[in-house]
């Protein structure tokens, strides 16, 4: 099946996601001119646009999604672009080369992965509710925000770059902030051993857990 727009002669390229990577993957298909041989629609969970998922922590420090945005809103303005927010890629139909949404269903011609990972939750006994938490999204650190109002400690499960950023999430909110690793020190793999070898091993009955773990 071939889906090229007859209006335009032109074939349809789907991205689905939005994520740093599938921006950047916009951005380049923008650079390389694909608009004048392409439709092309990008799929985001999310309902903003892509933002600068390293800079999290700043959220909590008074930045907003607008800023942490990796664009300005212009360059999904350009003329034969479409972007899809809040609009989750539900299932693929190879067989009549279309997406499936909750908002219908879409054909394309080449098609774009570029759906990134996700945290990995320990199977921890009696973790749930605001005592299981996640650390990658704006929608995410939301619910941290709520969960952290009146509780003293934070714990965050895993001490690599990310787990650290977490770490100082929960400092900015005022709670004491500790993090465990499976490793014998914290960041274990872009610190050498004699540098990571500073951390220390404690156990503490948290009142917040937020869980984090390098994402899969």
């Amino acid at each position: 099946m071939n889906s090229t727009d007859a209006s335009t002669d032109k074939q349809r390229l789907i991205v689905v996601g939005n994520g740093m990577v599938g921006h950047h993957c916009v951005e380049q298909l923008l650079a390389g001119g694909a608009l004048a041989h392409y439709r092309i629609e990008v799929f985001g969970e999310e309902a903003q646009r892509a933002y600068d998922r390293v800079h999290l922590s700043e959220y909590f420090g008074g930045r907003d999604a607008e800023s942490l945005a990796m664009s300005d809103a212009s360059l999904y303005a350009a003329e034969g672009l479409t972007l899809h927010l809040g609009t989750p890629v539900l299932e693929i139909d190879r067989a009549s080369r279309e997406v499936v949404t909750a908002k219908g269903r879409f054909a394309y011609d080449r098609l774009v992965l570029a759906t990134g990972s996700y945290p990995f939750v320990p199977p921890i006994e009696g973790a749930e509710g605001d005592s299981r938490l996640v650390y990658r999204t704006l929608d995410d650190l939301d619910a941290i925000r709520t969960a952290a109002r009146g509780k003293r400690r934070g714990v965050v499960v895993g001490g690599g770059l990310l787990g650290l950023e977490a770490a100082n999430a929960l400092k900015s909110l005022g709670l004491e902030a500790h993090f465990v690793e499976i490793a014998p020190r914290h960041m274990p793999v872009p610190l050498y051993d004699y540098v990571g070898a500073a951390s220390t091993q404690r156990r503490y009955d948290p009142d917040v857990l937020v869980l984090l773990r390098t994402d899969h």
